[in-house]
């Protein structure tokens, strides 16, 4: 099940800037546990899926898990053996661009100790450094 958008607005994007940090998206909002960029990235939707597969492996049957980023950006690429020029490639995949402290995953219904494993294990899946983050109680 990778993330892709149903449509798009344009097919093809500029690659833009990707610095600073997050405005929103970085608290805990639904789960009890986060898991949270501690940099700048593209994250592809496969690394997202991969990352996902590898928290609910490890929870096996329990709790719930949030996905908090979604790769709504078209990125190009050219095929082998193409000279310069002749225009831009057709988009190949979609990413999502996050910033440093972006909570990516959300977790609930699990002990702390698993939920920290689980997240752990996902964050080996992606390209940012992250941190395990706690929902503050209020």
């Amino acid at each position: 099940m990778v993330l892709l958008p149903k449509k798009t607005k344009h097919r093809k994007v500029r690659k833009g800037k990707n610095n600073g940090v997050a405005t929103r998206g970085q608290y805990v909002a639904f789960g009890d546990y986060g898991l949270q960029s501690q940099s700048n990235e593209r994250i592809t939707s496969r690394q997202i899926e991969a990352a996902r597969q590898a928290m609910t492996r490890h929870i096996a049957r329990g709790g719930k898990i949030w996905i908090r980023v979604f790769p709504h950006t078209p990125v190009t690429k050219k095929p082998l053996d193409v000279k310069m020029g002749s225009g831009k490639g057709n988009p190949e995949f979609f990413v999502a661009k996050v910033k440093a402290g972006t909570i990516l995953f959300e977790m609930k219904g699990v002990e702390e100790s698993m939920a920290r494993e689980a997240m752990r294990l996902a964050s080996h899946k992606l390209p940012v450094k992250t941190r395990f983050v706690v929902k503050e109680q209020i």
